[in-house]
């Protein structure tokens, strides 16, 4: 019982920090350029990074059983550009069965991956690496040259258009998977499940949990919320490309990373991702407004991200080190 309070204490804190560097960030923006802080730029933000938002809750749960997935952004156009053509060439015109689709398809590749590692025992990296090349590779072939603009899309980019309850209908999927990873990681015992194989798998099999199926399950849902997303992409940027989102993953994982998920598993948090995703959606936004050009805006970007983690490592620590002097006592 003391030991989870303590974990309790530790990751309040972790969060806590986190609030705060995103509060010094959004003062320090405001200061730079008022209109930072309006409440349509705030929600065209949210809108424009509803993929990484979406996308961290699945790496977090990758990461929280100690693996990773480099493959999401190929999966995502692999998705994406399936239902783009299906639609450009009137297979399909309901734009809920679009998304139906896409996140089939997603979960499909996320099961082929996590087959491969939970039962195949092949390293993660390497597993997702081999994904990354044949779901893009597919993107390509799927595409045969050809891509779906605007005209060739029709209704179905409507959906990242239109409101409801005066939200972006992209802000409330956001709001949702949210919501459903909260209560899914916090009180389920799946959620359990995930944190007991990421903080010791020996003693996860022992006490009875099936470690391969709980690997499986953590890659299907990555490859879900990617084809989810591959439906999002396709309809905010009325396009459907094979080379969409090309690099995402780096964005997703730094974002899991700033928001103080273990990279070796077992450690991390829902709100912890999304402050981590709002920081890096923060940056993105921020440099351009101050007058930062393109070409220096990476390095300025990465500059920013490599000192966020590192402010948060060291506040991590000097609250690890307080709560266990304070639990000594």
């Amino acid at each position: 019982m003391e030991k989870k309070s303590l974990l309790k204490s530790i990751t309040g804190s972790r969060e806590a920090s986190l609030v705060i560097v995103l509060a010094v960030l959004l003062v320090i923006v405001t200061i730079l350029n008022p209109a930072f802080m309006t409440a349509n730029n705030i929600l065209e933000i949210l809108k424009n990074n509803s993929i990484t938002l979406i996308l961290t809750l699945g790496m977090l749960c990758v990461l929280l059983v100690g693996g990773i997935d480099i493959s999401i952004a190929s999966t995502l156009a692999f998705a994406g550009m399936s239902v783009g053509l299906l639609i450009k060439y009137r297979f399909l015109s309901s734009t809920f069965l679009g998304f139906v689709i896409a996140i089939a398809i997603g979960a499909l590749c996320g099961l082929i991956i996590g087959v491969i590692i939970g039962y195949g025992k092949v390293t993660p990296i390497i597993a997702t690496m081999g994904g990354m090349y044949i779901f893009r590779a597919m993107a390509y072939l799927v595409g045969n040259s050809q891509w779906a603009g605007a005209d060739a899309l029709g209704s179905f980019k409507n959906f990242a258009l239109e409101k409801f309850l005066g939200l972006n209908k992209v802000i409330w999927v956001v709001i949702v998977c949210y919501v459903i990873f909260f209560l899914l990681l916090k009180w389920t015992k799946f959620g359990r499940n995930i944190y007991a194989v990421g903080s010791n798998t020996e003693a996860a099999e022992i006490s009875g949990i099936n470690v391969a199926n709980v690997k499986v399950a953590v890659y299907v849902i990555m490859g879900t919320l990617s084809g989810l997303c591959g439906a999002l992409a396709t309809s905010i940027y009325a396009s459907a490309q094979p080379n969409m989102q090309d690099g995402k993953e780096m964005d997703v994982i730094a974002a899991c990373v700033i928001g103080g998920v273990s990279m070796s598993g077992g450690r991390g948090s829902v709100p912890g991702a999304l402050l981590g995703a709002l920081i890096l959606a923060v940056i993105g936004k921020a440099l351009p407004l101050v007058g930062i050009d393109a070409i220096a805006q990476n390095t300025v970007k990465g500059v920013l991200i490599v000192a966020v983690i590192i402010l948060n490592v060291i506040t991590q620590r000097t609250l690890d080190r307080k709560n266990l002097e304070r639990r000594e006592m």
